[in-house]
Formats: C-alpha cells, sequence, structure tokens
C-alpha cells in the first residue's frame, strides 16, 4: 500500500484536503469516487495531508487548536461521541465549529478516521495541536473501548489545568501592572523633574547635600545614558540566554530557582498538583504507569523536576513503587508521597492522587492569596519609599538656602 494526498470538492462544493492509503493512484481516484468526492488532485505524500496553497482562497498558515479550543473540542466529542458514531461526531464538530483554522484541523482528524485510522493515529497528524500524552490517552479508550470515558477526563483535565493557570495569571496581573506603573513614575521623576529642579540650584554656589548629589548622578545617569543601559542589559540578557542553554547551567538555575522563597515552592506544588491530576487521570483510564510518567515527563520545564520524574520512571521500571521513588527525589510534597503511599497499599492509586491533586490545588490557592496580600503593600511602601527619597532630595537643598538666608 501506499501513501497518497488529494485535493477534491465534496457534494456541498467544499475543498477538502486528506491522506489515503491505497495500491495505486487509480486505486485511491477509486476511493474516493466511492465517498461521493470530485477529485482535483491526488499524489504521492508521506503520510500528511497536502500543505500546498489551497484551490479557493488563501491558505491559514501552520494553525494549531489553543489549550481552550482543544478543551472545547473535547468536551464536544466526548458528548456527540455517547450518541452517535465517531466519524459523525466529527463531521457535526467540523460544521459548527466557526474559526476557520481549528475547522481545518478538525477535517484532517476527520479525514484520517474516514480513511480507517484510529483517532489516535488521526490526530498524530496534527501533532501540534493534539500532544502525545492526549493521544496516547485517547488511544489507550479506543483500545478499551471507553472512548467516551476518557475523553470526559481528558476534558476534566483540560479544564482543571486551564482554571489553574487562570487563577495564577489572575494572581500575578495586578502585582506585575502595579510594579510597571510604579518603575514608571520613578523614572519619569528621575527623567524629567529632578533635572528641572536641578537647574535652579546651578547658580547657588554651595555645595549640595548628599542625597542630593546621589539623585542627580542618577538622574544624569539615566537621562544621558539610556541607550548604553540598553545595550548593556541586552547584552546581559543574551549571555543568560546563552548559559541556560548549557545543560549543568541550567540545572544548576532550575534547582535553585526550586529553593527561592515563595517561588520555589509555587513551582513545586504546581508540578505535583499537575502530575498527580495527570497520573491520576491516567491509572484511572488503565494506561500503563511507566508511559504515564514517560509522557508527563516531556511537558515539565524545570530541569531539576523533569530529572526528578525520570528518577522515579527509572526507578518502577526497576521495580519500585511510585511513592518510593516519589519520596527519595527530594522534590515532592510530603502529602503526595503519602497518599501515593496509602493509594498503593489499597489499589486504589487513582482516587488518591485525585485527593492530593485538589488538596495541593487548594493550598496553591491559599497560597497565591496570602503571598498576593503581602506583594502588594509592599510594592507599595517601596514605591513609596523611593518617591519620597526623590522628594526629600528635592527639600533639603531649598531648606539648606532658607538656613543660609536666615542667618
Amino acid at each position: 500500500m501506499a501513501d497518497f494526498d488529494y485535493l477534491a470538492i465534496d457534494k456541498r462544493g467544499n475543498e477538502t484536503r486528506g491522506h489515503i492509503a491505497a495500491p495505486d493512484a487509480e486505486a485511491a481516484r477509486a476511493m474516493l469516487d466511492r465517498r461521493r468526492l470530485y477529485v482535483v488532485k491526488v499524489e504521492p505524500g508521506a503520510g500528511r495531508a497536502a500543505r500546498g496553497r489551497p484551490l479557493f482562497g488563501l491558505r491559514i498558515l501552520s494553525a494549531r487548536m489553543s489549550t481552550k479550543q482543544l478543551t472545547l473540542f473535547t468536551r464536544q466529542l466526548a458528548t456527540l461521541n455517547r450518541v452517535s458514531p465517531l466519524e459523525e461526531s466529527l463531521r457535526t464538530i467540523t460544521r459548527q465549529t466557526e474559526q476557520e483554522s481549528v475547522r481545518a484541523i478538525v477535517s484532517q482528524v476527520h479525514a484520517g478516521v474516514v480513511e480507517g485510522r484510529r483517532l489516535a493515529d488521526a490526530m498524530a497528524r496534527e501533532p501540534r495541536s493534539f500532544p502525545s500524552l492526549y493521544r496516547a490517552m485517547v488511544a489507550a479508550g479506543e483500545s478499551s473501548g471507553t472512548l467516551p470515558t476518557i475523553l470526559d477526563r481528558l476534558a476534566l483535565l483540560l479544564e482543571r489545568q486551564a482554571e489553574i493557570r487562570g487563577k495564577m495569571l489572575t494572581a500575578l496581573t495586578y502585582p506585575a501592572i502595579l510594579a510597571v506603573v510604579a518603575m514608571g513614575v520613578v523614572l519619569a521623576l528621575m527623567a524629567f523633574v529632578v533635572p528641572q529642579v536641578v537647574e535652579q540650584f546651578d547658580t547657588v554656589g554651595q555645595q549640595l547635600p548628599l542625597l542630593t548629589r546621589i539623585v542627580i548622578g542618577i538622574s544624569h545617569l539615566l537621562v544621558g545614558w539610556w541607550w548604553a543601559m540598553l545595550i548593556v542589559l541586552a547584552a546581559l540578557g543574551a549571555l543568560a540566554w546563552l548559559a541556560l542553554r548549557q545543560p549543568p547551567i541550567r540545572l544548576a538555575f532550575d534547582t535553585r530557582l526550586l529553593r527561592v522563597p515563595f517561588v520555589g515552592r509555587l513551582l513545586r506544588d504546581l508540578h505535583a498538583a499537575r502530575m498527580a491530576r495527570t497520573l491520576a487521570t491516567m491509572v484511572a483510564s488503565r494506561l500503563p504507569l511507566l508511559e504515564g510518567l514517560a509522557l508527563t515527563g516531556g511537558t515539565i520545564h524545570n530541569r531539576r523536576l523533569k530529572l526528578a520524574s525520570e528518577e522515579i520512571t527509572e526507578a518502577i521500571r526497576g521495580g519500585g513503587s511510585l511513592s518510593g521513588a516519589m519520596r527519595r527525589t527530594g522534590v515532592f510534597p510530603p502529602l503526595l508521597t503519602y497518599l501515593a503511599a496509602s493509594g498503593e497499599a489499597a489499589g486504589r492509586l487513582d482516587e488518591m492522587l485525585e485527593r492530593a491533586a485538589d488538596y495541593l490545588e487548594r493550598e496553591f490557592d491559599r497560597f497565591t492569596a496570602t503571598a498576593l496580600s503581602l506583594l502588594e503593600p509592599a510594592i507599595i511602601v517601596i514605591m513609596g519609599g523611593v518617591v519620597a527619597t526623590i522628594v526629600l532630595s528635592i527639600l533639603l537643598p531649598i531648606l539648606q538656602l532658607n538656613t543660609l538666608a536666615g542667618q
């Protein structure tokens, strides 16, 4: 059997691209004719749909589903697949999807299913939209005949991850905006206000107070050498980026990052909650634990946490337990290792991992609320202190002049 990419028009007049396996080009045309497609072009392919310019209009370049779009697609497919065949469910989603890019991706998956491929294999044609972890769980659902249930669990997993991500962004947005505004105010004072005030003291003939001289020096540096400071910052950023591309340096940096107060705990608990919920979903879906760990490890960006996941995988491959391997890495919360051990002993690992994820996510909510309540006044106090210093540096010469005039 050879692989062929095709371009055709369906009975509604819509352009259809896809991939089909057939002995030769004529057989491929015959198969497409039986599907009531008007064949425009059939040519040898490599297992991917034709990526050239479409027959009508411009083509959307290299699109991918966002997390929100993938979550919606999963929820729709899980609902429709309970009452209709998979091919019909995908066709329905394709018709009702408004975004052209998403419609094209779902259409590619639908074409793969029509060709006789499994859903997971059809999704593999769009790897940017369907991660390997997602496809593995879909494959497990197809193999066990529980695809609608697996899709429901996937939708819940994606929705929960999106909720956590949204909470984190919400928690960081206000302090970030406040910090940017504070820095803007300080820079405006140093660049525009201080130089204007300094001109009034040039003809005094008296030595200015030390604080005033320091502030004036900083102001002159910002006004006269801002371009050099930008160059230095860009150079330092480039050097840091190159250094972090070296595995030993990146590992040392990520290890120290986990030890930073507040930030380290936040990263650790977020990773632990995500890993626990993902593994709980995979264990409940009867997917092998080793495969779940390997796929989960590929989504981790922190090198220390990724190394810990790899250590857990090797320990379990050698016959160890999940809880024991977690404990030996020393980077997972004690509660997670305890609940994992309880789940292994009771034969209810998925349930206990789910509870651990719920607890860690609640702790994350409380922790971010507490940190935010401390961070906001801290930024305000620091900003107030800097502004007060600038104002004091301006007032001190004025008070000095008044004292001299009184004498």
